[in-house]
């Protein structure tokens, strides 16, 4: 049997919210979270209960905690890329920070609630920067008012796309706490918990290998899992597929352009030789508006 990915919900839950666990979903806050914001103690609000799929093995398998001094976390790593998951990201973060106000309570009771979103997709086009942060600011000044919504996304195939990728290329990638995680979920068969080369040799992660290589499903688990990884590979093919797709158009319109630039240099010379619109049409294949452009 394949080793097991952590980069299926089923799984990265099974890891991270355990109660025995709990070191490593601290970890990965505390990776993922600015300095304000770290925990020292989490509880969990929705541990990982085999149940919870069993009638709908496609449910969304999040994390929700929340940590000594209030503040609420909802971590979720998503397969597929969904139609306006934006929105739901925001919707999850809405229910997170609304469920804290019981009958009664006043609006000074709710603590800040942040949302991290652990992609395996790329989601945010306009920049190559794989963790982003998203908070509410004043649009001229930037100033930061609404301090209580922060959402975070990693998109993980921003940071691994080489799948013939080796230990040594991974290393060099390594600044962070959170490039420490990310390679766990993206790389985790270049690494070896027994011999685990700086700056990743730390506990955290050494436990998070062991328990992800002694990871036991049920057959009602391994059924789901198995569901969640078939998705992935579909995507992961399908997103190959149009990559290809795209360099493919993109090669042969630059041929088509080329073409035409040179057909564009000739016809700039005939124009200069006093040829004809219809003999310079004739001989470049340029239509008379491309040529009276020139002209």
């Amino acid at each position: 049997m394949e080793k097991i990915t952590p980069k299926v919900d089923l799984a990265f839950k099974k890891i991270f919210g355990v109660e025995e666990n709990k070191d490593l979903l601290i970890a990965l806050i505390n990776a993922t979270v600015s300095k304000e914001d770290q925990v020292v103690d989490v509880t969990l609000l929705n541990p990982y209960n085999p149940k919870n799929f069993r009638t709908d093995k496609l449910s969304i398998l999040d994390i929700k905690a929340i940590s000594e001094t209030g503040k609420r976390f909802n971590i979720e790593i998503q397969i597929t890329d969904e139609a306006d998951y934006d929105k739901r990201a925001l919707y999850y973060w809405a229910k997170l920070y609304t469920e804290q106000l019981k009958v009664s309570q006043d609006y000074s009771t709710l603590n800040k609630a942040i949302g991290i979103h652990i992609l395996n997709f790329v989601s945010i086009t306009d920049n190559q920067k794989y963790h982003n942060v998203f908070r509410i600011t004043e649009q001229e000044s930037g100033l930061p008012y609404f301090r209580d919504l922060e959402l975070h996304t990693v998109e993980l195939t921003k940071f691994s796309k080489d799948p013939d990728e080796d230990l040594n290329s991974l290393l060099k990638k390594i600044k962070t706490s959170l490039d420490i995680w990310t390679a766990f979920l993206t790389r985790h068969d270049l690494l070896n918990k027994d011999n685990l080369p700086e700056p990743l040799a730390i506990d955290t992660l050494k436990k998070a290998l062991h328990v992800l290589d002694t990871l036991n499903l049920t057959d009602e688990e391994r059924m789901a899992y198995e569901d969640h990884l078939k998705w992935l590979r579909i995507e992961s093919n399908t997103v190959e597929k149009y990559r290809k797709e795209a360099e493919q158009k993109g090669r042969q319109e630059g041929r088509q352009e080329g073409e035409k630039e040179k057909a564009i240099s000739i016809a700039r010379a005939m124009l200069l030789k006093g040829y004809s619109t219809q003999e310079i049409t004739i001989l470049t294949g340029l239509s008379n508006s491309d040529i009276q452009s020139i002209s």
